[in-house]
């Protein structure tokens, strides 16, 4: 990806009577002083960086929020590459802002960095780095936040405690099935200087999808840290995975989960043994579009147990485990169809985050254990909608297509997005039906740079935009069409840092 901007056009195309809209030159006059020695010091209360990046982070943390986006731009004119400037964003987050009372809110900080990483990959070169200059504003809100909340900030490791390396990775493990913070602590730091990658996410992997606490936000933690990592490098890992570990160990108001029967403990700790009951050659079963919607109909009315059951018996039958995913894809979005709200988007980016850990995972028994806890997660994310008001009785295999009006399918198709989400999935299956997908694909990422205003509109978009293509054909299309309950229409303003775009490019 190219470090410089220049003169290059920084968001181009437009949606004229519902197509995308030119933002002009990005082309920011503010002349960016350097970072002296002394300002790149750090206090001996605050853990210490990659010195390669340290200087970068400390920009990040310490430019006003109103003055961010212009420095950072020069900055990027004069040299700076996407990578480092995504590895500082990332560091400046785990670094600045505590995953806790929940891994979620002002964490979003953290957690959305892959997920505009992923739209900056997928977007044309004019738009790439859009995403990423949104996150760096996110991060400026969320850093505030974490100020007001009491400023928390990671501290250095207790070195005189580490474990040995060849006692860390055990070291490790007791500590995250006692919940022990400080413990979890030093042993993921000595872990993360002598195991390969490969070793440490088979560990998180497991942590990650033990346990129902804040709606699935573990999982996405796992799996959007490790891929941004691989993008970053694993020099940076040190820090992050401190972070990921103290985020896992969440628990807050509650006893310690180690010594309670806690409910969001319970379907994990029943998965751990039923994992041990699908068969040794699970993985080379059949596409079978019966089971998929046999499975998709249970997971309406079924608990977390019986779910579970269905799965581990499909399996055992010799259904392949890609069938199964094809019906928790489904009903993730059927969730998102019959209430588009919080939970619900939740239940669709959790299958995201937990089907990339199941893919990734190398050990058998992790990746029946986050199969089963993604079959369980669906109906205690159903249930948990139950109180946030109606939920509707949308089913996504009865979605029929709706004619397209016009001569430009895709504005209609956002115009309705904004105004009317079920016409609009409608109209998504028939445009499907009669056209490649990337068209729309490109056209929704493109309404999310202009139009999205949360970390949820990256953190969605991205997931569903990724896993059209990791639903098998004939599901696919409904799929995407259940997405656009969550995604942006061409109706509303674009969103503020579009204008102040805008106005730098004036200026």
């Amino acid at each position: 990806m190219a470090g410089h901007l220049g003169r290059r056009r920084f968001l181009q195309s437009s949606l004229a009577a519902g197509t995308l809209a030119g933002l002009g030159d990005l082309a920011f006059l503010s002349n960016l002083r350097a970072v002296s020695a002394q300002e790149a010091a750090l206090d001996a209360t605050t853990v210490r960086l990659d010195a390669s990046v340290e200087p970068l982070v400390r920009l990040l943390e310490e430019t006003p929020r109103d003055e961010l986006l212009e420095v950072v731009a020069r900055r990027v004119q004069q040299g700076l590459s996407y990578r480092d400037l995504l590895a500082a964003l990332l560091l400046a987050g785990v670094r600045n802002i505590q995953p806790r009372p929940s891994v979620g809110f002002k964490f979003h900080a953290v957690l959305v960095v892959n997920s505009a990483h992923l739209a900056s990959l997928s977007a044309p070169d004019s738009d790439r780095w859009l995403p990423i200059f949104w996150a760096l504003d996110e991060f400026k809100s969320s850093q505030a936040r974490d100020v007001r909340e009491g400023n928390w900030t990671m501290a250095p490791v207790a070195e005189g405690s580490l474990p040995a390396a060849a006692d860390a990775g055990a070291a490790f493990q007791r500590a995250m099935e006692r919940w022990d913070v400080p413990a979890a602590d030093v042993s993921v730091a000595a872990m993360a200087r002598s195991a390969g990658s490969n070793e440490l996410f088979e560990m998180f992997a497991r942590f990650g999808v033990r346990d129902f606490r804040s709606i699935g936000h573990k999982a996405i933690y796992v799996a959007n840290s490790w891929r941004t990592l691989n993008c970053i490098g694993w020099h940076h890992a040190e820090p992050v995975l401190r972070s990921l570990a103290y985020a896992l160990l969440n628990h807050e108001g509650e006893p310690n989960p180690a010594d309670s029967d806690l409910a969001a403990d319970r379907a994990g700790r029943r998965n751990e043994k039923l994992a041990e009951e699908i068969r040794a050659d699970w993985r080379g079963g059949e596409l079978r579009e019966a089971a998929t919607e046999e499975l998709l109909v249970a997971l309406r009315t079924a608990s977390a147990d019986e779910s579970c059951d269905l799965v581990v018996k499909m399996l055992n039958e010799g259904v392949s485990p890609q069938s199964v995913y094809d019906a928790l894809f489904l009903q993730a979005g059927e969730l998102l169809m019959r209430q588009p709200g919080i939970v619900a988007l939740h239940a669709v980016t959790s299958t995201n985050a937990m089907n990339y850990i199941y893919r990734a995972a190398a050990d058998d028994h992790t990746r029946r254990l986050v199969l089963l806890q993604n079959a369980a997660f669906l109906p205690l994310f159903r249930e948990a909608m139950k109180g946030r008001g109606n939920v509707g009785d949308a089913r996504v295999n009865e979605l029929e297509p709706a004619t397209l009006r016009g001569d430009d399918a895709l504005a209609d198709i956002f115009e309705d997005v904004s105004g009317n989400p079920n016409r609009a999935a409608a109209k998504v299956l028939a445009f499907l039906g009669q056209q490649p997908p990337e068209p729309l694909i490109d056209a929704a990422r493109r309404l999310i740079f202009l139009k999205g205003n949360d970390s949820h509109d990256y953190k969605f978009s991205s997931a569903v935009l990724e896993d059209y293509y990791h639903v098998s054909a004939p599901y696919r299309d409904r799929f995407l069409a259940s997405s656009v309950f969550k995604l942006r229409g061409s109706a509303g303003p674009d969103n503020r840092l579009v204008a102040r775009t805008r106005a730098a490019l004036r200026a």
